[in-house]
């Protein structure tokens, strides 16, 4: 069940670490003319995806893996991601890739706002899993925190993201896991830089 806990991880850790453009947007000196207010009413969730407009366009990231149960001698991937936007903007659709020493992961994430649960969503599609990881994220101050959990090995598998904008078409992301009730342990730390 290793590869399975990193195919999971490994997915949900790149996934996310572009789910952070609201302190970029907000960073950002490029005016632009505020939608209309009827329009903005028309389309609930234009406001939030308006935020995740920062991630279009083409990223190269490295993912760090410290020694740990799951890599011994530690690891360093490097990937190509891609953002463009969904059907009438109301999501991100998002294809990456990664490989080194630590493996090969390709997958799609796409995320939107559920208006519902007033929450980002996302939705994970890996090459090294069936089906899709559903995760749900909120801004904590200047960081986007995702969170999941699912069963795995007779246990709960926990992950937490946390990301932030570093710079200038810059984000940094760090991936925690726990299973059960123990401790957070570092799984990975992302570095991004847009093209």
């Amino acid at each position: 069940m290793r590869l399975t806990v990193k195919g999971w991880t490994v997915a949900i850790s790149f996934a996310l670490v572009f789910s952070c453009p609201l302190w970029a947007a907000l960073q950002e000196k490029n005016p632009e003319k505020p939608a209309p207010a009827v329009a903005q009413a028309a389309k609930p969730g234009t406001a939030e995806m308006e935020r995740l407009k920062f991630y279009l366009g083409e990223w190269d990231y490295t993912e760090t893996y410290p020694k740990s149960a799951y890599y011994p001698d530690g690891g360093k991937n490097t990937g190509v991601y891609t953002s463009k936007l969904g059907p009438g903007g109301q999501s991100l659709v998002n294809s990456f890739h990664s490989q080194g020493p630590v493996g090969d992961f390709e997958g799609l994430l796409v995320m939107t706002w559920d208006a519902r649960e007033k929450a980002y969503k996302a939705y994970v599609f890996g090459n090294d899993f069936p089906g899709a990881l559903v995760e749900t994220g909120q801004f904590e101050g200047d960081a986007l925190v995702f969170r999941s959990e699912f069963p795995m090995e007779g246990a709960t598998l926990k992950l937490r993201n946390v990301t932030r904008v570093t710079g200038p078409g810059t984000l940094v992301s760090e991936e925690y896991s726990a299973m059960k009730d123990a401790p957070e342990k570092l799984f990975v730390h992302v570095e991004a830089k847009k093209k």
